[in-house]
C-alpha cells in the first residue's frame, strides 16, 4: 500500500499527522536538507508527497525533475506563513497539458 508524506516546517505540516500522513520536517526550508529528503521519500513507498510552497520555493530544479515521472505526485500545499499562488499555478499548469487548455474561464 502506497502512503503519503508531507514536507516542510514544523508549524506548517504537524497537523497533517492527526490526518494519518506522515510528515517530515525541514528545519528553515534548508535546500540540501529537503532535496536529499524528497529523493529518500520518492524512493520509497510514498505515492503522493505535499510539500510547502516556500520549501518548494527553495528547491525548485529538484521538483522539476518529478514532474514527468508517473510517481509520486508532488503537490504544493501553502504553508502557515501563507498562500503564495505556487500550488494553484502548478495544478492548473498540470490541467493545461492534460486537457490541452486552460479550463478555467477567465483566468488566462
Amino acid at each position: 500500500m502506497y502512503k503519503i508524506a508531507v514536507m516542510g516546517d514544523w508549524d506548517s505540516i504537524y497537523g497533517f499527522s492527526a490526518l494519518g500522513l506522515d510528515t517530515f520536517r525541514v528545519e528553515d526550508n534548508n535546500a540540501e536538507q529537503a532535496v536529499a529528503l524528497l529523493k529518500k521519500i520518492s524512493a520509497s513507498e510514498y505515492e503522493v508527497i505535499y510539500i510547502t510552497e516556500a520549501l518548494a520555493a527553495a528547491i525548485p530544479e529538484e521538483i522539476e525533475k518529478y514532474r514527468t515521472l508517473p510517481r509520486p505526485a508532488i503537490i504544493l500545499i501553502p504553508g502557515i506563513s501563507g498562500n503564495t499562488g505556487e500550488g494553484l499555478a502548478a495544478v492548473k499548469k498540470s490541467v493545461e497539458q492534460a486537457v490541452g487548455s486552460d479550463i478555467i474561464f477567465g483566468n488566462n
